[in-house]
């Protein structure tokens, strides 16, 4: 059975170090993630290395974007500068191992008048979709000011993968201080800030009717819907209060596809399933921070009900979401 992941992650050393030189009320913590144990090297390998680990997990082809927090927090010109420069070797290394990989553009996001541009440009060069943050210094996703971005993805069939980032420097002052410096930041990051930020992002997109402005847009969420799955009766509340045409929940069903991001316990893809169907699933392992092996995969995979939707999970949805060769 073929297998696709979705949630790849690598870095480029250019972006590392201007990322580090932003200055300090701009930059990112969670950059210290990817120095932990051989995160950093496996980040920058995108090819012997890769490969062996893909091989070793039993994957087929490995769908790569930026790890947080991409080139947000850079100035404008930097962040167009070095997301183009991202394109060019994200694209370099599809073409070194096109059978292997595939990849998410990098987006310019704190240039919003050249998002367009450059994920069109993407596009051109064989990215299949984009990964982008919920905010980009003041700036939220939802704000108008990216219409065009949205107009163009939903136009290019480019997929938006919104990805969890560092809660701001405000929301974590009064929420995930208090502690040591490394449980302020793992409260803020991977054990509970990323995935509640991730969920209002996707929330804030749903009530600014972006979904009914472009009917055709597909969000990919990760970590089985960061939280948002488990909330969905009353997140439905806000349809009444806020006008929009439809529950919320319409928009999860039709416009948003769920992936594990290496989370494979079988509780949460049982409690997915009752709120969306297998044909909204995607399969990934947030390389390099989850890597589980072969055998976890596989005895994953068993918990589906049939092997028409093991199949849908591994590769067939994203198969379909990404236009990838069969």
């Amino acid at each position: 059975m073929t297998l696709i992941a979705v949630e790849e992650h690598w870095i480029m050393p250019d972006l590392t170090s201007a990322l580090r030189a932003v200055p300090p009320d701009r930059r990112d913590e969670s950059l210290a993630l990817n120095e932990t144990g051989d995160h950093r090297r496996r980040l920058e390998d995108l090819g012997t290395d890769r490969i062996a680990a893909m091989d070793a997990q039993g994957i087929d082809v490995s769908i790569i974007a930026l790890t947080p927090p991409g080139t947000h927090p850079l100035a404008p010109a930097d962040a167009v500068r070095l997301s183009r420069a991202a394109n060019d070797v994200a694209a370099e290394a599809v073409a070194g191992n096109p059978s292997r990989l595939r990849a998410l553009s990098t987006l310019p996001m704190s240039a919003p008048h050249e998002v367009a541009d450059e994920l069109s440009r993407a596009a051109d060069l064989g990215h299949i979709g984009t990964m982008v943050y919920g905010r980009s210094g003041d700036l939220f996703l939802d704000d108008p000011v990216y219409n065009d971005f949205f107009a163009a993805a939903a136009q290019l069939g480019q997929p938006v993968f919104l990805h969890p980032q560092l809660p701001s420097s405000a929301l974590r002052d009064a929420s995930y201080r208090g502690f040591d410096p490394m449980t302020d930041l793992g409260l803020a990051t991977f054990g509970w800030g990323w995935h509640l930020d991730a969920a209002t992002a996707a929330l804030r997109l749903i009530l600014r009717g972006t979904f009914d402005r472009h009917p055709d847009l597909q969000i990919v969420l990760g970590h089985w819907g960061e939280m948002l799955l488990f909330w969905l009766d009353r997140a439905d509340s806000l349809s009444r209060v806020s006008g929009l045409p439809r529950p919320v929940s319409h928009y999860i069903r039709s416009n948003f596809f769920i992936t594990a991001s290496g989370m494979l316990n079988p509780a949460l893809l049982h409690h997915t399933l009752s709120v969306t169907t297998v044909d909204r699933l995607l399969f990934s392992t947030d390389y390099p921070f989850q890597r589980p092996t072969r055998e976890d995969i596989t005895t994953f995979l068993g918990h589906f009900a049939s092997d028409a939707d093991r199949e849908k999970f591994s590769s067939a949805n994203a198969t379909a979401l990404y236009g990838l060769d069969a």
